[in-house]
């Protein structure tokens, strides 16, 4: 029992060893992590700054050593004067003594002396460090003493008036250190007749107090200024460590390409002797380019991670700090970060303005690119060659005019694009094993897949993430719906019934607007479909119409429908999306006359005159030439729209305007009938629409049937009666 009992107290011990080192390993790594926090931010000041900070620093410790120092004498002077001007025993030695008359004042003490006449003028001083002085002054005028304790000021004042005063030759000053027994007789006097005044220094020992709360507050008020701006410059540059970055390469789904180059980044910066055999010796400066929400800040913590380099973040846009050479500054202060760190990546996002061609017409207007420049090209110290640069931008060299000498300075460059339908369906798969459990099994993900064409993984993820905050309260399981709902909401705003609900007159316009849109889809790709109802089905873009006010856009209503997976497009492709776009002003106008068209087609139409000017003027198309006069102009936009340009663009309008019309009016009924079920739900599906539509078709058809029935009976009992 005694050997468990010794081996439990050992354990005990252990534990508790073990638990004092790691708190003590804790505090120490928590003092490490605010030093270089405190350096981290020392190291991103101006010049000017930093020799503030250390002034300030210094006068720390001094004031304190001074205001020290002035108590202890002021303390040790007081116990002198105790022991000087102590009286009859039991008084007290700072009891005020009624009986004798102490003058405080200049002004008072100076009538005193002209007024009454004075036998001497005793001044018994002590001198003190730092120049701080203590006086005593002992009037002998009729037989009494006077006591006074001047400031310094009132001994200046009253020793300048002794030089013209009839007192002034019994003035004698009398250092206290100097008095022996032949001065005995003042320290009897003082000793029989004085009693009390406070002390100069116990009188003024609140200039000494007041000193040293002056020191704590000047601490406490620099150690608040180096917190806030801790709290503030270094909170916006701060490295990230390795160990702070959650997740890896592996959960970016798909974009194996991409990976592929970040990987030989990583293989670069790991052999870099074995690479610099080969001449390959220039500084790490990666470009990452492609759209908002494809990875590029994830992938590049995730390659600080891999290689365990603690990573900074800053957003380009945010480098200026609104002063002239702010920029360039902030980049000073980045890099001074990064060589004291020697190993890490800095990461600058949304700098596509700091590729933009220079040239500004104010002196200024580049000093933040040509500092960008001069970091890059790794200039300053051989040091900055384990610093890896990382400079994001949604554009590359394709999409916007860059400046050449920005794009050689960087060595790799990364393209991201928008995942495929294969990456998305893996995507979408992704986010929802991160719910498993709160997700239906065996759903039908094609749609969502279909209906994300042209969206990043980060807009993937918003739907999931919306999808999931529905189900939540909803009290259900993600399904198909759900995600379906939260597509919409992500896609195309929080739409909302309350706008037009009360407003019939409204809803019938949009719904005929809005039918017009689909009808002429529907009429393309039931060509192309062959009279396929399920691949019409599966073909068709449209998800939905519906009557809701969509607040994003300002529509009274909207067609829901997925994104187009044609990279390019023909000539008959952009005339068939003219078609569709004007269909809402073509119904409009059938159904209500060219005067009762509204404004609700104002978006319609600015899309038509881009696309016609964009087949025209840009493509060439409907032409004998095929040229792009826009591209010669600056950043390849005309300055306007040329005759020639403008005739081709209003008659090919006009021309597909009358198609539209003449189409549509062959579906009027078709338009009334479904009109009225669009007003009664509120909003369909593509489904039901299609449903809907064949329903009718066969009721058309079947009426037509029956018409030409009975003018095949009517026409054979007219052939009977004839042959009777």
């Amino acid at each position: 029992m005694s050997d468990v009992t010794t081996v439990q107290q050992q354990a005990s011990s252990k534990e508790g060893a073990e638990d004092s080192a790691d708190e003590s390993s804790n505090f120490w790594a928590s003092c490490r992590k605010a030093v270089t926090r405190l350096l981290d931010w020392f190291a991103i000041q101006t010049a000017g700054m930093k020799l503030a900070i250390v002034t300030v620093a210094l006068l720390i410790p001094a004031t304190a050593m001074y205001s020290w120092i002035s108590l202890q004498a002021q303390e040790k002077m007081a116990a002198d004067v105790k022991a000087m001007v102590a009286t009859e025993k039991g008084e007290g030695v700072w009891s005020y003594n009624k009986q004798l008359p102490v003058v405080f004042g200049t002004g008072s003490v100076l009538s005193f002396l002209e007024q009454n006449p004075i036998e001497r003028i005793t001044v018994i001083y002590s001198q003190l460090s730092w120049s701080v002085s203590e006086k005593f002054v002992l009037i002998e005028s009729g037989g009494k003493q006077h006591a006074y304790y001047p400031s310094d000021m009132e001994t200046k004042i009253f020793t300048d008036k002794a030089v013209t005063a009839p007192w002034g030759g019994k003035l004698t000053f009398v250092p206290r250190n100097e008095l022996d027994a032949a001065s005995a007789d003042v320290f009897a006097r003082l000793e029989q007749r004085f009693s009390g005044a406070k002390p100069q220094s116990a009188r003024d020992a609140w200039k000494g107090e007041l000193s040293a709360l002056a020191s704590i507050a000047l601490t406490l008020g620099l150690l608040s200024f180096l917190w806030i701006q801790m709290r503030g410059g270094v909170k916006a540059l701060k490295f990230i460590e390795p160990t702070q970055i959650h997740g890896g390469i592996d959960d970016l789904v798909g974009m194996d390409d991409i990976k592929a180059e970040v990987a030989q980044i990583k293989d670069q910066y790991g052999r870099r002797e074995d690479y610099a055999e080969y001449g390959i010796k220039k500084p790490f400066n990666v470009m990452f380019s492609g759209p908002a929400g494809t990875g590029k800040t994830k992938l590049a913590s995730y390659l600080a991670k891999e290689l365990n380099l603690p990573i900074l973040f800053h957003s380009a846009v945010n480098l200026e700090t609104g002063f002239v050479g702010g920029g360039s500054q902030t980049l000073n202060r980045i890099l001074a970060m990064a060589k004291r760190r020697k190993r890490c990546i800095v990461f600058l996002d949304e700098a596509q303005d700091l590729f933009m061609k220079r040239g500004g017409r104010r002196k200024f207007d580049d000093d933040t690119q040509n500092m960008l420049l001069a970091v890059l090209d790794g200039v300053r110290t051989k040091a900055d060659a384990e610093i890896i640069w990382i400079v994001a931008s949604n554009f590359n060299q394709e999409s916007q005019q860059m400046d050449e000498a920005m794009l050689r300075r960087f060595q790799m460059k990364v393209d991201f694009r928008l995942p495929n339908g294969e990456e998305r369906l893996s995507i979408i798969r992704h986010y929802l094993r991160q719910r498993a459990g709160k997700v239906e099994t065996h759903m039908d993900l094609r749609h969502l897949v279909e209906l994300t064409e042209g969206r990043s993984p980060a807009d993937i993820e918003t739907i999931i993430d919306q999808a999931g905050i529905s189900a939540v309260q909803a009290g259900e399981m993600i399904g198909e719906a759900t995600l379906m709902q939260a597509a919409e909401r992500v896609l195309v705003g929080n739409v909302t019934g309350n706008t037009t609900k009360e407003r019939e007159r409204d809803r019938r316009i949009i719904a005929i607007h809005e039918w017009g849109h689909f009808l002429m889809d529907f009429q393309y790709e039931r060509e192309l479909a062959g009279g396929d109802w399920n691949r019409l089905l599966a073909d068709m873009k449209t998800i939905k119409i519906s009557l809701k006010a969509n607040p994003r856009n300002n529509a009274l209503g909207f067609v829901f429908h997925k994104q187009g997976n044609n990279l390019l497009k023909t000539k008959a492709d952009m005339e068939h999306d003219v078609r569709v776009l004007l269909g809402g002003m073509a119904n409009e106008e059938l159904f209500f006359g060219e005067e009762g068209t509204t404004n609700g087609a104002h978006n319609d139409i600015t899309r038509v005159t881009k696309l016609l000017h964009h087949a025209i003027a840009e493509m060439g198309m409907y032409r004998k030439t095929r040229l792009n006069f826009g591209a010669l102009e600056d950043g390849g936009q005309g300055k306007g729209v040329d005759e020639e340009t403008r005739a081709l663009m209003e008659a090919q309008s006009e021309r597909l305007f009358a198609e539209t019309r003449a189409l549509l009016a062959r579906y009027m009924p078709l338009t009334e009938h479904l009109t009225g079920k669009l007003l009664a739900a509120g909003e369909m599906g593509l489904k039901e629409a299609l449903d809907e539509i064949r329903a009718f078709e066969t009721a058309q058809a079947g009426a037509v049937d029956a018409v030409d029935a009975v003018d095949a009976v009517e026409a054979d009992t007219a052939d009977a009666v004839a042959l009777h």
